[in-house]
């Protein structure tokens, strides 16, 4: 695919784009896949997402893990990145923050398959993890463990 005319939907990607003040008004952007009808997993990880405690504003963190089996759409990393990012200044729950991840980018990709984990880490002592996809994963794809430990503090 090195017809560029492809690309010219995107609004973001090589541009100088401000951090979106909310996952609302986050612009995600998608691109044809050029290994359509090939079965692969992408995975986008984030170490160091964050959100705020809708009831302190206290801030949270997490791990997210993010894979996902194309269709016919991949998600723009920048436009990703942004969106992760437009959490930053968000109140919501942990399980609301994850899920809503997970289902915005279906809502986009319409992926064969996708999952998110996020780990939290600990508020009030206690750390959340939240898991979401969206059916069991395809056989004849490699899917790894997403790898991230269960968090141990100083055990």
């Amino acid at each position: 695919m090195s017809d560029k005319s492809i690309y010219e939907n995107l609004t973001q990607l090589g541009a100088s784009t401000e951090l979106p003040d909310s996952p609302e008004n986050a612009v995600l952007e998608k691109v044809p896949n050029p290994q359509a009808g090939t079965k692969y997993m992408v995975r986008f990880v984030s170490p160091e997402f964050t959100s705020l405690c809708p009831l302190t504003s206290a801030p949270d963190f997490a791990h997210l893990v993010i894979d996902y089996v194309p269709k016919d759409f991949l998600v723009e990393s920048k436009s990703l990145k942004l969106f992760l990012g437009s959490f930053r200044n968000h109140g919501a729950f942990h399980e609301d923050c994850t899920v809503s991840i997970g289902k915005r980018l279906v809502d986009l990709l319409d992926p064969e398959w996708l999952r998110i984990g996020g780990y939290w880490y600990p508020r009030g002592g206690i750390p959340i993890d939240v898991f979401y996809q969206t059916g069991p994963a395809p056989e004849e794809v490699w899917i790894p463990e997403q790898g991230v430990q269960p968090y141990r503090g100083r055990g």
